[in-house]
């Protein structure tokens, strides 16, 4: 009798275990270059763009009435998003959800995820250039220095397609460098590209991931997909520490179309992000509370 494919597909993974390893890079691949392309087409600056083009299309085939009506959707799009901050009822229950200033005891290590480092600009100028999410950094930096016996750990690649030999723990070795931080203590992992390699691949690096205390650094915004993406790599006494909040001040109208616009986009990139680790198992809850 023929094996079944169950018990061949065993046998296949125990005679060549790198399969494994190769196979779960090119599902990371191919998740990494589809989230990009998807959010080049959802995010909120793409819909004006593509209203825009409706309207002209329209114009071209004389439906004078259809481009007027997609005009007029796009400006009074462009009014409303100008006006009010849309982007806080989005991410207020996101950057609410841990305290801002937790308790921390004895850290075995202090993990600060990339995003506050422009790779790029740096690369370009030689310097350490920083981004509005340099708070990560410079809060990880103060940690640092309260607990001296920590690890400094640094995770962030390139977030890119197409990126070659532009790393964020390139700019990070060089900023923690700089503030004169033993090289002893800091652990630099430099290939990863989203959240969920951020867990997984730093999770390769250090010896016990369970033991703990971990304090979590990065965006409040970005917190509850950072938290669950590193609970379902193995990592436990995780400690949030959120920075970087944008969603401070009240809801009213106030006319600043590029922050107002930015501030939605990053609210509708984080909870379709959160759906997304959610579909795939990137992460064991939608709102995790911690691990």
């Amino acid at each position: 009798m023929p094996a079944r494919p169950a018990a061949r597909a065993r046998r296949a993974t125990r005679l060549h275990p790198w399969r494994r390893g190769v196979h779960q890079e090119r599902m990371e691949t191919l998740f990494f270059v589809a989230a990009k392309l998807f959010w080049a087409l959802a995010q909120p600056a793409s819909w004006l763009v593509l209203a825009l083009v409706a309207a002209l299309v329209a114009l071209f085939r004389g439906a004078r009435r259809a481009a007027l009506w997609w005009l007029s959707g796009a400006t009074c799009a462009v009014v409303i998003v100008g006006l009010f901050p849309l982007g806080q009822p989005l991410l207020r229950p996101l950057e609410t959800r841990f305290p801002t200033v937790p308790l921390i005891e004895d850290p075995a290590g202090i993990i600060v995820l990339g995003g506050g480092e422009d790779a790029v600009r740096s690369a370009a100028t030689g310097r350490v250039e920083l981004n509005e999410g340099a708070e990560r950094l410079l809060a990880g930096l103060a940690l640092a220095r309260r607990h001296p016996e920590a690890r400094l750990i640094f995770t962030g690649g390139s977030g890119r397609l197409g990126a070659r030999g532009v790393s964020g723990a390139t700019v990070a070795a060089r900023l923690f460098a700089e503030f004169d931080v033993a090289p002893a203590r800091v652990l630099l992992e430099g290939r990863s590209r989203n959240t969920a390699e951020n867990a997984r691949r730093t999770a390769a690096l250090v010896p016990d991931p369970t033991a703990g205390p971990w304090v979590l650094v990065t965006s409040a915004f970005h917190m509850p997909r950072g938290l669950g993406a590193f609970c379902a790599a193995g990592w436990e006494n995780l400690v949030p520490y959120p920075v970087d909040h944008r969603a401070a001040g009240p809801f009213g109208p106030e006319w600043d179309l590029a922050g107002h616009l930015a501030q939605l986009d990053t609210g509708l990139r984080e909870w379709i992000g959160l759906l997304a680790y959610r579909a795939t198992g990137r992460t064991d809850a939608l709102l995790p509370d911690g691990c």
